[in-house]
Parts: structure tokens; sequence; C-alpha cells
């Protein structure tokens, strides 16, 4: 008896998946839960089995044509790396992984089956081929085995969205491009396909161009940097400074490096050129290019900076440069140009945008953006590339066909929406992954961060679909992206604790369906995904214990009955009663805490994971 699949949204390749499927599941496996695989994001379709395929120490993998080989020998990379001997093939039938495209299958979409035949995926392309092997690689077991027990599968999946992103500022903090590439691995992995590059900010220039290498002299990098967090301090002469040079970039070459990995993983890169804002950097090195006479530094603080470049000739053959030499180096079909935070005082200070705006009969400054814009957006056209900025574009008259991030909650992206444009949803509200992980404001056991609170739960449930829009108005979202500013995130490690676990939020709010998402059914997949970013030495944060709210206490005659889990597996729960700060040595849980009503108690509790890591304290007042 053969297996079938039903797929409503792939009638078109059931002929084609019962083809590929080939040897029969037998009638009598029991199917198991698919919680059980932990798999980040879930497939759209899923069944597994109380059975496994041995997979050898010795792999071979088929896989014919340009899309397929280049899977193929990602896939070989990464199981040479897991302790497998592996050769590629053009044997079909002897091989234990098959990777076939099939026409008729969506974009982006695969099938992978598991059974005694061994492992085969199919899809139409390249990208499905590598978001299948993904899913692939998550049924291995975390640790390297000689003989890797994979379960019985049958998937079929496809994504919700079609840009599925992260963003990484370099210009606050420069990364390395080992970091940059690790970053990309990160978001392959997880099924997400755009790498939003922020390049040029009022803090640093990162990238070479070779018509203003001052750009690379002067503007990429500062004399100092701020210490601490600029909000607590309540006037700038206050502020204190590290007396320490600072800065970086990336080569032209560098670039064509890392576009090419991640053109190897199906992630196109959106690189970040900040215009007429966020350019003072710009102006350190050519302070021609400003309303008012010089001379400029590059920024040594954050925020928002009056200073911006000037809408006259001079600066727009600057840019149409810059983004002649950008174009050829970025294939993708996006260029980002900024468009906030444009304070207008200069503007308004100077007889040049004064003129400009006598001329083409504007009678409000924020005219002169959207006049900006538009003559940006026309050179890209000219180029073959799209415009896309953040929300602040709208203002003063969008350009024709520019694309909206929305970052200062979803109202730009809705407005957008009904106009026409496209939208990718990214509010602070959701998707800054640079904001807090904990309520209290700079909280001594976190790292220093921007200020902000976005809990894990609110960034899961998130749905980048506006209710207020018609459906085929929701036909322009994209999709999601989250962003992280690097004001406070100095380092990689420092980066990967903000990243992750949110990272695996992100990636189920990007592919699944929101209607079958559920927080309940994701923590646990989630904690199953520890073991992996352990294998490949990530610095995630360590969820903290579960239970230590209000909502969770059991009341019990004069008694706080408080039940405790780690979402870790394997984990232990170490906890105080009397405030202070568990550690390895403080009281292991192991049962429900029994704790009086009529005292006050502060309890604290911390996970620490087998290799020894701690999460920040939960704590709950008993009063």
């Amino acid at each position: 008896m053969r297996f079938n699949i039903s797929c409503t949204s792939w009638l078109s390749g059931i002929l084609a998946l019962q083809i590929f499927l080939g040897a029969p599941v037998q009638a009598q496996l029991a199917e198991v839960p698919v919680q059980s695989l932990g798999l980040v994001p879930m497939p759209r379709e899923v069944k597994a089995y109380a059975a496994t395929y041995s997979l050898p120490q010795k792999v071979s993998i088929y896989a014919t044509g340009k899309e397929a080989l280049n899977v193929a020998r990602l896939l070989k990379d990464m199981l040479t790396s897991a302790g497998k001997t592996v050769t590629l093939t053009t044997n079909k039938a002897g091989a234990h992984i098959a990777l076939t495209t099939t026409p008729g299958l969506v974009p982006e979409g695969y099938q992978l089956n598991v059974d005694k035949a061994g492992v085969r995926i199919a899809a139409a392309g390249g990208p499905g081929l590598f978001y299948g092997a993904q899913t692939f690689l998550q049924l291995l077991p975390a640790r390297p085995a000689a003989t890797a027990n994979v379960p019985y599968v049958r998937i079929t999946d496809e994504p919700a969205f079609r840009w599925r992103g992260a963003m990484l500022d370099v210009s606050r903090h420069f990364f390395p491009v080992s970091f940059v590439k690790k970053y990309i691995d990160f978001l392959a992995t997880y099924k997400l396909n755009t790498f939003h590059w922020h390049l040029t900010d009022d803090q640093g220039w990162r990238i070479e161009i070779k018509k203003y290498p001052k750009l690379t002299q002067v503007s990429a990098f500062r004399k100092e940097t701020l210490i601490g967090a600029q909000q607590l301090f309540k006037t700038p002469a206050e502020f204190k400074y590290d007396a320490t040079p600072y800065g970086g970039f990336y080569t032209q070459e560098q670039i064509r490096d890392v576009v090419a990995y991640a053109q190897k993983r199906y992630v196109t890169i959106v690189p970040e050129i900040e215009m007429p804002g966020h350019s003072v950097a710009i102006l350190a090195a050519y302070p021609e290019l400003a309303c008012k006479p010089g001379p400029y530094e590059t920024w040594t603080m954050w925020g928002v900076n009056e200073d911006i470049v000037c809408p006259t000739e001079p600066t727009f053959r600057f840019f149409e440069d810059v983004l002649a030499e950008v174009v050829t180096l970025f294939p993708g079909p996006y260029v980002h140009i900024g468009g906030d935070e444009a304070p207008k005082t200069r503007w308004k200070e100077s007889p040049a945008v004064q003129e400009i705006m006598k001329k083409e009969g504007f009678t409000d400054v924020e005219k002169v953006q959207g006049w900006f814009n538009r003559r940006i957006e026309k050179f890209l056209a000219s180029k073959g590339k799209k415009l896309i900025g953040w929300d602040e574009i709208l203002e003063g008259g969008i350009a024709p066909s520019a694309t909206v991030m929305s970052w200062r909650g979803e109202k730009g992206g809705i407005e957008a929406a009904k106009m026409g444009h496209d939208v990718v949803m990214s509010p602070t509200t959701h998707l800054y992954i640079n904001y807090g992980h904990s309520p209290q404001p700079h909280s001594p056991y976190e790292p220093l961060m921007i200020g902000g609170y976005i809990p894990l739960d609110v960034i899961y449930n998130y749905n980048p679909l506006p209710k207020e829009l018609t459906p085929e108005q929701q036909k322009h979202v994209l999709g999601p992206q989250a962003n992280m500013w690097t004001e406070y995130i100095t380092t990689p490690a420092a980066a990967e604790y903000m990243l992750f676990p949110r990272l695996l939020a992100v990636s189920e709010v990007a592919w699944r369906p929101a209607a079958r998402k559920s927080y309940a059914d994701f923590l646990p997949r989630m904690g199953q995904q520890f073991a992996r970013l352990d294998a490949k030495k990530v610095n995630y944060r360590v969820p903290e214990p579960l239970g230590l709210d209000s909502a969770s206490v059991v009341k019990q005659g004069d008694k706080a009955l408080l039940t405790l889990r780690t979402l870790v597996p394997g984990a232990q729960i170490r906890y105080t009663l009397d405030g202070h700060l568990p550690d390895e040595t403080t009281k292991l849980y192991t049962k429900p805490l029994a704790v009086p009503l009529n005292k006050r108690l502060l309890v604290r509790a911390v996970t620490v994971t087998p290799n020894g890591r701690k999460s920040p304290p939960a704590e709950l007042l008993i009063k």
C-alpha cells in the first residue's frame, strides 16, 4: 500500500509527489507526535512514524543539475563536519540521500520523505532543495554519531511569505566577515532568505567605494565611542567617551565573497546606503556635501543628528557614483536607501534648498525629501534595481515603485499597502531584536541594551498581515523582518545573545501561516534546538525557568504552590527563597515548592544547562 500526502496548495504536484515517494510506508507503522521531532520552523504538513532509517558513516548523495549539485555540496560539507564520509553520485538507486528537481512544485517549497529506502528531497529548484536539506539536518542527532537514526517522516512544506528577513547594523559596531557569514548561516538554517546589511550611518561608513577613497580612509573611523547607556545621561555634557579610535570597512572583494556565500545558501543581500539622513560620516570626509560649512567628524554618540547632506547637484552626483558601484556588487533586486530620521533643520536654513522649493513649487520642506527619493529611485531603476526605504519615505510623496519597510509600528505599512506599494513589516513593537529581554530597564542580569522590552511570545505571536488590509491589499505584504541595531551590541557573542532564541520565533513568523502557529507548541520545539546551538558554540540567551509569575501560583491554604519548569532539555533549576542569586551550588528544584503566604519571600530561580551555562534569574515576590 502506498502512502499518499494531501496538500491542497500543491494539487499540481501531487502526481509528481506520488512518483517521487516510491517506496511504501507499511500501514502497520504507528504515527508518533510530530512535536517530538523538534523542528523549527515546523513544516506545513508533517507525519512522523515509529521507525528510523540508519544513515551510515559513509553516505552517498544523488544530485544532477546545477542547483541540486549546489545543495548536495553544501549538504556534503555539513555532513562531513558531523563526522560522515560523503560522496556525490549519479546513481539514484544506490544513494542514501537523493535530491530531485520536480516541476510543478511551488517556489521555495519542498517534499521530504524518509523511510527504509533512504532520504529523498524533491523541489522545483535550488531553494526548495536547500530548505528540505535544512529540515533533514534537524532530524539528525545534534551531536555527531557514526550511525545516525533518522525518523521516518513524510513532509510537504512551503513558506508563508516571500520576504523572510533579518537586518544587521555594522555601522554602529563593525563585525568581521567571519561573523557576517555566520549570521547568514543562522538565517539560512532557519529558512530566512533576506539579509539586510546596514552598511552606512553617522557612526561609520563600511563599504569600499573606489571613486571616493576618503569614505574608507576617514568616514569608516571615529575617534572614540560613548560609554554607557546614552539615555541615562541628562545632557550631552555628562557623556563620557572611551578615547579609543574605532572603525573598519569591507573591501569590494570581501563583499563579493560574502554575496557569493549568501547566494549559495539562497539568501539575498539587501545593502543599505543611508540618505539623506544618518550621513554625518559622509560629511566628515566630504563636507562640501553639507548645507552648512564644516568641519564634521564621524559621530561618536547615538541618536539622530541634525547635520545631513544637502539635496544639491554635488550630492546627487555623489550618491549616483556610490550606487553605481554598489549595484555591481549586489545582484539582488533591491537597494535600501534608508530615508529615516532626516531632520530638516539644515534644509530650512539653506538658501540652496529654498531655491529648490521655489523651483519645484513646494511649500513644505518635507516635500524636498520625496523629490530627493524620486530622483534616486529613477537612477536605481536605470540600473535595474528597486528602491526600498524606511516608512519615512511616505512623507513628502513616495516614489512611484518604492517598497516601504514599516518600522514605526504598522501604520506606514498599512498606508503603503493601501496605496498599492509592496511592504516589509518590521515594527519596533515586535521585531526589534536589539530591544531588552527583561521588563526591568537596564537589568543587572542582562547586557547593556538600548532599551525597550520585547518578550519572546510577543515576537512569536506577531502576524505580519494587518487586519486593516483587505485580502487583495495583504498581497502587498512581502513578509516580516527582524532588525538588530548595534549601538550597544559590540561583539559577535553579544549579537548571538540578542539573536537567540528570538530568531527561532522570527523563523516561524516568516515561514508559518499565523493560523497554524501555537506558542505553547513552539516552546518545547525551541527547547530541542538548544543542543544544536550548543554544538555550533552559539552564545544564546538561556531562558529562565517558567512558573515564577503570579498567574502560575496555586494557593493551598496558607501555602503558595510553585511549579517550575525549564525549556532546556536536561537542564537543572536551582533556586533560593531568601532573595540571593541562585547558582550551581544552591538548592536543586526537584518538586513543586510550597512556600508560606504569611511571610514576605523573594523566590529566585535559574536554569543551569547541561554544559554549565546559566540563565538570568526568574523571580517572584510572595507577600
